[in-house]
């Protein structure tokens, strides 16, 4: 290998995000960059429920055991509720009992994190759509194995696409 060759390859790899969410192009895997939506909280309020922004846009919660996605057992894609983000599968989903629905894993690259400081006695990671920047939930070191992780998500904050039927476009 010519030494430009290596060069250019290292400074490829080196710009592409460690949590990039992959794609196949042309038989190769390729980074997926999902640029951020940037739209004010009185627009999305136009689109979405009282509940829903106050969860999504001023991390609030939801009450326990309110969700009617935490009985939904169907294979699909939960997406976020404001963008219409793909963040979780169905596969990744399993029952915690603790009134919201969990999982094991979002989809690779598509949320974010920040330390949340709100409870006095406890400082927690909270996840948020990466796109739109909405609060999902936080996540906890006490789901199942293999991953060990249980990513407590509020129900309203998502929305549940059965498969075989298309995911909606994303929102502008």
């Amino acid at each position: 290998m010519q030494r430009r060759t290596l060069l250019q390859s290292v400074a490829a790899i080196a710009a592409v995000p460690l949590a990039a969410p992959l794609a196949r192009a042309a038989g190769q895997l390729v980074a997926v960059v999902i640029p951020p939506l940037r739209k004010p909280v009185d627009a999305w309020r136009k689109l979405l429920s009282p509940l829903a922004c106050a969860v999504l846009f001023d991390e609030g919660t939801e009450r326990a055991f309110s969700s009617p996605l935490l009985g939904e057992h169907r294979d699909g894609t939960f997406v976020c509720a404001a963008c219409l983000l793909p963040l979780f599968s169905s596969k990744a989903k399993f029952e915690s009992g603790t009134g919201w629905p969990s999982f094991t894993q979002c989809l690779p690259g598509h949320c974010g994190f920040k330390t949340d400081h709100q409870l006095a006695f406890e400082v927690r990671t909270e996840y948020h759509c990466i796109r739109c920047g909405g609060h999902q939930g936080h996540v906890f070191d006490d789901g199942p194995a293999p991953l060990g992780k249980r990513w407590c998500n509020n129900g309203v904050a998502l929305n549940f696409v059965p498969k075989g039927q298309a995911l909606p476009a994303w929102r502008t």
